[in-house]
């Protein structure tokens, strides 16, 4: 019996914990406040989404670039950091072949993608054949990088400060 309380207590603790900022924080706050929506942890697995932002746009909203490295010292913690980043670096390399086969069918040379020929050409938001992104936490968001033509992740410092203020 007590060995199936402490199976309940670890799935208790385990089954939300992709939701859950990483440990480090940085001081930078975003230029608006973030919506109680925006600040409310979200279902991540299992779920998949098609929203990517422009970066360049997110920046100035106050996101960051997040990290890309399991730097959590607590335990509980690594597998929600390793989650959260695996999640990240597999929705990036199924654009990356996306991309790859959208230019080995061009005739000319493919053109650098614009945020609004990456969304319509690549992620295909609302069609059948479009890309499904696994869900981030809700302070992270998938954002298009024109300049490097990659998908990144970013983080949203004031997201977290406001479910903070929300506890």
């Amino acid at each position: 019996m007590r060995n199936l309380l402490r199976v309940g207590l670890l799935l208790a603790l385990a089954a939300p914990i992709g939701c859950f900022p990483s440990t480090s924080t940085n001081d930078k706050s975003a230029s608006s406040t973030p919506s109680a929506d925006e600040a409310t942890p979200r279902e991540t697995i299992g779920k998949t989404t098609q929203n990517v932002l422009d970066l360049e746009q997110a920046l100035r909203d106050g996101a960051e670039l997040a990290s890309t490295k399991v730097e959590s010292k607590n335990p509980l913690m690594i597998s929600a950091d390793a989650y959260r980043t695996s999640v990240g670096k597999i929705g990036g390399m199924g654009v990356e072949q996306a991309i790859q086969l959208r230019n080995a069918q061009s005739i000319q040379d493919p053109k650098p993608l614009t945020y609004d020929v990456f969304m319509a050409e690549i992620i295909k938001k609302g069609q059948p054949d479009g890309i499904r992104l696994p869900m981030l936490p809700y302070y992270q968001e998938y954002t298009w990088d024109k300049k490097n033509q990659k998908l990144v992740v970013v983080d949203f410092p004031a997201r977290i400060e406001e479910r903070e203020k929300q506890r």
